[in-house]
This record gives structure tokens, sequence and C-alpha cells, in this order.
């Protein structure tokens, strides 16, 4: 089986990993850090705060917007369920933004109509969170520009995009929004195994999801209610989580972001391989604008309006014939969660959702392997239809 992604772990990650393990710091110790600052340093970002995994950075960074009981928070309906579950986990709701269904990336147009009702029913979100689904970034510039005009908090999720740009700009500047989420899973673009970073220029932002990533505990006098009682004296100051970050992941964070570039290099030269092999096929990949450059974590192609096929058909032929295609992803407000919390229709999600395949895209991927998934495909929709 060809898998849809996949991580590359070199011999010089694993001796970076092995050396922390046979360092005095397995956790809270100073890889942590040093990551923390390439990220921070890679992006262009005042602060970078490594946590657990995508989903607490979510979370954090929710809590640090304000998100709560009584609160609001939008997404998009196109996206893992954890873009929405995060406003959930503090305790507020969530709402969804349809997409464009030829990017499924979220609709400025939807944004701004949505925005205008809200305000008028005095009933404007706290954050919004644009997903830069598949490594290419929203339209930040409008988005951000809508949220200033509502003073909205703007929440990057950018699971998929380390690496990618707008305008000229690392994914995670913030230029447009308040923070950027990255995360580090396996098949991402950089892998710790799990983990998760928030980028922003806010200090105050930055110190509160530092103390809500440990406990709510503060050693800092500076942010105690009463004076210190000694070197060992802390306090706890909030309702925080245990979402720290080890320091043997963040070591193999560190190697990898040194390899990020090359990785990068890998995805386009794939991605521009499957746009030739593809074209004569009915299938469109994702529409790309102007001034946007992708992360390329995932390579989704449409199939064509009019085609004979079903999507699960061709779905199916694909992983019978040992190809791993997956599909990014069932809409949010379908799943049974959701559905009887979110009313209203989303008809770029429906029409997105309705036919597309996610087909294998990783830096470790052969030219040979990638040539026998475009063959899987040219045979699935050469069959009768289903």
């Amino acid at each position: 089986m060809i898998p849809y992604g996949r991580q590359w772990i070199s011999d010089d990650d694993v001796a970076a990993v092995t050396r922390v393990l046979r360092s005095d710091w397995l956790t809270q110790g100073p890889a942590i850090a040093e990551f923390e600052s390439a990220v921070a340093a890679r992006v262009g970002a005042k602060h970078a705060i490594a946590v657990s995994n995508g989903t607490a950075a979510l979370h954090l960074a929710a809590l640090a917007a304000g998100v709560g009981p009584g609160e609001v928070l939008w997404t998009s309906p196109i996206t893992f369920v954890a873009s929405a579950n995060c406003a959930r986990y503090a305790g507020g709701d969530a709402d969804f933004v349809d997409v464009d269904p030829a990017t499924a990336l979220m609709d400025v147009a939807a944004l701004e109509r949505k925005l205008a009702a809200a305000a008028a029913a005095g009933k404007l979100p706290r954050a919004i969170v644009p997903v830069h689904l598949a490594g290419q970034p929203c339209d930040m510039d409008a988005i951000g520009a809508l949220a200033r005009r509502h003073g909205v908090t703007v929440i990057e999720d950018a699971a998929h995009a380390i690496g990618g740009s707008f305008g000229g700009k690392p994914v995670g500047a913030c230029e447009h929004s308040d923070m950027t989420v990255f995360s580090f899973h396996p098949v991402k673009l950089i892998t710790t195994g799990e983990g998760g970073m928030i980028t922003t220029h806010s200090d105050a932002l930055a110190l509160r999801l530092r103390l809500l990533r440990t406990h709510g505990i503060t050693r800092d006098p500076a942010e105690m209610v009463g004076p210190s009682e000694g070197a060992w004296y802390y306090e706890q100051v909030d309702l925080g989580w245990n979402y720290r970050i080890t320091d043997f992941q963040c070591a193999l964070g560190l190697r990898q972001l040194e390899r990020l570039d090359d990785f990068l290099a890998r995805r386009v030269a794939l991605a521009d391989r499957y746009d030739a092999k593809l074209a004569g096929l009915p299938v469109r990949p994702l529409a790309r604008r102007p001034g946007r450059t992708s992360g390329w974590h995932l390579y989704v192609v449409t199939l064509a309006e009019g085609t004979s096929h079903s999507r699960r058909a061709v779905f199916d032929r694909l992983r019978a014939s040992g190809i791993g295609v997956n599909v990014h992803y069932i809409p949010v407000p379908r799943q049974p969660y959701w559905r009887t919390r979110v009313s209203g229709a989303f008809p770029g999600a429906d029409a997105y959702y309705a036919r597309a395949i996610t087909l294998p895209l990783y830096p470790a991927m052969t030219d040979a392997e990638q040539d026998e998934v475009v063959a899987a495909l040219d045979r699935a929709l050469a069959k009768q239809p289903a």
C-alpha cells in the first residue's frame, strides 16, 4: 500500500533524539526553548509556544482568545474536527463559514455576509479560525481586514501549512492574525511524533499561553498573587492543563525543521508532476490563488463535473489497487456530534466533499510510486461506472 502521507526519519534525527534521551533533561529542558526559538525565527514571529499536539494548541489559542461560555468561534466546515472542538473544550460553541468548493478554503464573501448579519444581531464571534487546507493559505489579507473591522480575534489553523507563505510572508508570521497554530503529527510537513506550536507577536497572549500550558502555575514573582516564600515556591493562578511537549520530541523537531526546505522542494516537485500527469484525466486539483505558496501537505483532486463515476467507486478501486487514498475532510457539520448544534446549509462544503479524493504525497515518495498512483487512477476512471 502506498500511503497518502508518511514521515521521513533520518539517522541524524534518531541520533538527535538519542542524545537527549541520554541527557539529564527529558522534559522541561533546553531543547524546548531551542525548538520554539527556531520556529519563531523561521516564520518571523516574536513568540512560539510548543505544546503536546496540534489540538492542544487550538484549545489554548481559543482560551487565550477569550472563547468560553456564551462565546462562539467560527471555522471552516472542511477541516479536521479539532478546529471546531477547541471551542467546546473552552466552554464555548462553534459555527461554520462556508468554503469556496474550488479551493476548499474559507469563502471571504460568505464570511463578510455572516459577520454583517452577526453584527446587526449583536452576536459577533469571539474568534475566527480560517483553515489552510492542504497547505494553501486562505485569503488572510481579506479575512484579517474583516476581523479587525468587527473586533474579532483571528487564529490561523496552519496544521497543514508550515513552510507556506501569503503575500511573501511565511505562514505563522501573524501579519493578519493574532495567533497561528501548527501541528507536527507524523503525516505533516515536519514531525515531532505528536506536537504542536502557537506563534504570536503579542506578549500578553504568549504569557497566557505559557501559563495555560503548564497547569496555570507560575514561578514568576511578577505574576504571583502573594510574595514568594522561597526558591521552591510557585502559585497556581489560573486553571491550566498539562500540555507540555518533551525535550526528545523537540530534538526531533529541530532536526526536521532543518530539513523543511528539502521536504518542501520534493513536495513541490511531486505536485508539479501530478499536475502534468493528471492533465488528461477527468479530475481537477484544488485551485491555487496568486500571491500564495502552499506547504503541500496534501494533493487533493476533485472528480470533474459530469463524470459518470461516483467518488466512492473511484476511491474503492484505488484502495483495491494498493493506493492509500483518503478524503480530507467530511464536513464537520455532518458529524453526529455537531448536527444537533449547527443550523444552516454549507453548499460549498457539500459540493467539495462529494467529489474530493486525496492522492498520496510525501517527500520520500519516488517518481515510480507516483507513476503507479497515476496509472491506478487512470484505470479506476476507465472502468464502467458503478
